[in-house]
């Protein structure tokens, strides 16, 4: 396309904010370079590629090119066979890097964003020369000591020389008889040299070479000949360590010279890659759609454009813009000076423009053809020097595309037919829309002439369209209304600036009947209109409200629905707690059951139970918060109120399923016996006990101890089990034995290895009946004996 339409519908510009969003030097590049394609298929290539990317971003917006250069003119000064600095190998190695990086980001999702991958599948590796330069160069951009052995060498014999210089010169600023002649007590350079600062007036008492003297002349900087010698070994290995070091890159930038090609193409993937990641930025930024892109011989039925905006003016204050061509190939708008006339030819051209070089477009839809040629003639052009006046300008502009155009082009012309005769210029205007049309461009043509509203609305292929304007404050509106001509506002402008009313009446008798219809005919048509408009937007408006309630109302539901998981899970962490405790009470009363001489068989089967009422509590944690109190002074049964309760009445434990009597009373619970447990519960968990159910006797029996087991001797031989085999038998001994009233056993596992008694011992902590374990004395067995003391509760 020519650049210079391109130009006048500001393209460049776009370009420019579009290179803002590069991260390097060869995608800025791009950027600035870029141009539309005229192949429908590559078009929907770019702008796929840029939706992918906006895509890609929004799930990872870390992904880029940190770290990259365009390294190119460094590879080819290698390939020439120059030396790279360590700087510009550094920067090859992170633009390598930056490559593999960005490969590795996208490889897992070829499916999902191909024409993405298909860029990054590009890049090479060149692993070997990374590693060479990370080998050689560290990250600031120095070599490395252990680049070579000889650098090594060089390196640590520079260092072990300067420090001897540096002593001796210490040593002689620091002897008092040589202070004297010193005008500061320091060590510094001259040209590369260690020296002494020392007055002038004693320059010959001490014997030196003199590098340079001060601006007053009152100090001369001094290398004495003490040291010259130590300065001249110096400054040979550090020339020594200059060439090792240039020897370095020098064999570096050879491995670099060999992947030249590799490196170029790593460098051009990720501008191209880069290029597409600053194209979603830029769409993201301007909130821009992808358009439509539609192919075929009728382009002027492609042409959509739905709430369209300049890319280049003020987001906030730019109208949007409706344009819709259905069966017409012209398009003449016409209205006011100022009315956005201009405005909307460009957009509907640097809009078609950016959608083929793959940008998003700023609208809320899009649907646009792909155009061979964009011509446009907007603005003056007219040259002093050249002898041009508007009307020659616009005419030799034209005349340099009328005869190019055809079905694949837009056409954009802005007051055509001005700067001349008025009929004259309206003649010519008309001829050549006509020859446009004939042609089949698609034309978007601005202008003042009546006449060719009058011939858009009479020919087929042609359509009218107004810029809006409001009458109240004579300004423009800037909202194009496309099938609807504009109206001529001279008389309302100038009624509204003041002009006598007999003189505006003398104007309206000047003009034609049939024009006078028309107008007034126009003004209703335009009033009419414009009550639909508002109509329209009155509609959106209460569609966005109720869209906007419905929204608070999902959050509020969100909210509650929230509210009640939290009371439901804060209920049943409750009912948790409350077993929790319940079976840690359990537990420590088993010991002391079985320590008073009851089942421990009983005990596993109140644990049961009490798991088994772990989900009835969770579940009833919530309603028991907001039970009334029960009475402990007087329980029911139906309708008839009970004596208050005190020790001694038989109940039932509910959630224990189990008999027993109360043995004490306290202010929100009770202790219940039950055989030889004891435990405390909630009010709302017991039922009282009719006598008759069962005799009080039975029920006293029931809470008595239970009788001691006979001895079962103090020791249990364990050797030659392992362990998954001993441990159940020493549970049952040890229940025996606590039962049977034994102070200690004594468990023999022997030595052996020791796995034995490790297990015998892991096993056995934790256990309630257990007060402590200690290995056994020297004459019970030692290591080979385990003595389990008892209890006594």
């Amino acid at each position: 396309m020519n650049p210079k339409h391109l130009t006048k519908l500001e393209l460049p510009k776009i370009l420019d904010r579009l290179a803002a969003h590069c991260s390097f030097s060869a995608s800025d590049a791009l950027a600035r370079a870029l141009e539309p394609s005229t192949e429908p298929g590559e078009v929907k290539r770019r702008l796929a590629e840029t939706t992918q990317a906006r895509q890609a971003l929004e799930a990872n917006d870390n992904l880029g090119v940190g770290g990259a250069r365009d390294v190119r003119p460094q590879v080819s000064l290698a390939v020439r066979g120059g030396v790279l600095e360590a700087a510009d190998l550094l920067n090859i190695r992170d633009t390598l890097e930056a490559g593999r990086v960005a490969q590795r980001a996208l490889l897992r999702y070829q499916a999902l964003y191909p024409q993405l991958t298909a860029i990054t599948n590009l890049i090479e590796p060149c692993g070997e020369l990374v590693a060479e330069i990370r080998r050689v160069i560290d990250d600031n951009g120095e070599v490395r000591d252990d680049a070579s052995p000889e650098l090594a060498r060089v390196r640590r014999e520079v260092r072990v020389v300067h420090d001897r210089l540096v002593r001796k010169l210490q040593a002689m600023v620091g002897d008092g008889s040589t202070a004297l002649y010193l005008q500061d007590a320091i060590v510094t350079q001259r040209g590369g040299r260690y020296v002494i600062p020392v007055k002038a007036d004693f320059k010959g008492r001490i014997p030196g070479v003199i590098h340079d003297q001060s601006a007053s002349g009152l100090t001369l900087f001094i290398e004495p000949l003490a040291t010259l010698e130590l300065n001249n070994e110096w400054r040979e290995l550090q020339l020594a360590e200059v060439r090792e070091v240039n020897r370095v890159l020098m064999a570096v930038s050879a491995r670099v010279a060999e992947e030249a090609g590799p490196i170029t193409r790593v460098v051009e993937a990720l501008a191209d890659f880069d290029l597409a990641l600053a194209k979603a930025k830029y769409g993201e930024s301007t909130r821009s759609v992808a358009a439509a892109v539609v192919s075929g011989a009728q382009v002027a039925q492609t042409v959509r454009l739905t709430q369209a905006r300049h890319p280049l003016l003020n987001p906030e204050t730019v109208v949007p813009i409706d344009v819709a061509f259905e069966t017409a190939r012209v398009l003449v708008i016409t209205g006011p000076n100022t009315g956005g006339k201009t405005v909307a030819l460009k957009t509907i051209g640097l809009l078609s423009l950016m959608t083929q070089c793959g940008l998003h477009v700023p609208a809320d839809a899009a649907a646009l053809p792909v155009f061979d040629e964009v011509f446009a003639d907007i603005g003056d052009e007219q040259s002093i020097e050249q002898s041009l006046s508007t009307f020659s300008s616009h005419l030799t502009n034209l005349t340099s595309f009328l005869n190019k155009v055809d079905a694949r082009t837009l056409v954009l012309l802005d007051e055509l037919g001005a700067g001349t005769d008025p009929i004259e210029g309206a003649a010519l205007a008309r001829s050549i829309l006509e020859h446009l049309l004939a042609s089949n461009a698609l034309c978007v043509v601005a202008t003042h002439y009546p006449e060719l509203k009058a011939w858009a609305y009479l020919t087929d292929g042609a359509v009218n369209a107004s810029v809006a304007f409001d009458y109240e404050t004579l300004r423009p509106l800037y909202i194009l209304t496309v099938g609807l001509p504009g109206r001529s506002n001279a008389f309302a402008i100038a009624q509204r600036l003041g002009i006598a009313q007999s003189i505006l009446d003398r104007a309206a008798g000047y003009i034609d009947g049939s024009d006078a219809r028309a107008e007034t005919l126009l003004a209703e048509i335009a009033h009419e209109q414009r009550l639909a408009v508002e109509a329209r937007e009155a509609a959106r408006r209460t569609q966005r409200e109720a869209e906007a309630n419905a929204d608070r109302i999902r959050a509020r539901l969100s909210a509650m629905d929230d509210e009640r998981k939290q009371v439901l899970d804060a209920a049943r962490d409750e009912g948790v707690r409350e077993t929790d405790a319940l079976r840690a009470e359990i537990r420590r009363l088993r010991g002391r059951v079985v320590a008073a001489g009851g089942s421990i068989d009983e005990i596993k089967r109140l644990e049961q139970e009490a798991e088994a009422a772990q989900s009835a509590a969770i579940q009833a944690a919530a309603a028991r918060r907001a039970m009334p109190a029960t009475s402990a002074a007087a329980p029911t049964t139906g309708n008839q109120p009970r004596r208050p309760l005190r020790a001694g009445d038989p109940v039932r434990v509910k959630t224990l399923n189990a008999n027993g009597v109360i043995s004490a009373i306290y202010a929100d619970d009770l202790e219940v016996q039950i055989g030889a447990l004891r435990t405390r519960v909630k009010l709302n968990e017991i039922e009282r006990l009719k006598t008759a159910d069962k005799p009080l006797e039975q029920i006293e029996e029931a809470a008595r101890p239970a009788p001691r087991a006979e001895s079962v001797g103090m020791e249990l031989d364990l050797r030659g089990l392992n362990g998954e085999e001993a441990m159940p038998k020493v549970e049952d001994y040890l229940d025996r034995a606590a039962r049977a009233g034994l102070p200690f056993v004594r468990l023999i596992h022997g030595k052996g290895t020791g796995m034995l008694r490790k297990a015998v011992r892991a096993g056995l902590k934790g256990n309630p009946l257990i007060k402590s374990m200690e290995t056994g004395l020297d004459g019970e067995g030692g290591d080979g004996v385990t003595v389990v003391k008892f209890r006594a509760d």
